[in-house]
């Protein structure tokens, strides 16, 4: 393939960033995690509608549960931090826009993802310390 490269481009060594493939493999691993993990999800609020809230929050305490929740998260602010740096890198042509609009998706999938895991950490703890400690 690098006859088909012209002799500045080949002399100059630019080219793939070599990165691609990773990215590539990193949102097949995610969409392949985001499928069980989201049925199971959806799965679990079926099967608690019209349950009172109380029993959602249990459900959520129970440590498989905030387990599997964390990694839901997790995969899902990851799955889509790297379709939207693919979408940004595509259509926007502006160096200085590319770059401000990838930080900042970077930025809220990690500020949001944080948000996300840190509630279901607190509910799971707090359901614990009421067991351990008391109502009162």
């Amino acid at each position: 393939m690098s006859g088909l490269r012209s002799p500045l481009a080949r002399m100059r060594g630019l080219g793939s960033a070599k990165e691609g493939s990773a990215h590539w493999w990193a949102q097949r691993v995610t969409a392949l995690a985001l499928a069980p993990l989201t049925l199971w999800f959806v799965f679990g609020l079926v099967a608690r509608l019209g349950a009172p809230p109380g029993d959602v929050t249990l459900w959520v305490a129970d440590p498989t549960v905030t387990v599997l929740l964390i990694a839901l998260l997790v995969a899902t602010f990851h799955h889509a931090q790297l379709g939207l740096q693919v979408v940004i890198e595509d259509y926007v042509h502006r160096e200085a826009t590319k770059l401000a609009l990838l930080l900042a998706v970077k930025a809220a999938c990690w500020l949001l993802c944080a948000a996300g895991v840190l509630a279901v950490v607190r509910i799971a703890f707090m359901v614990q310390a009421v067991y351990v400690f008391g109502r009162g």
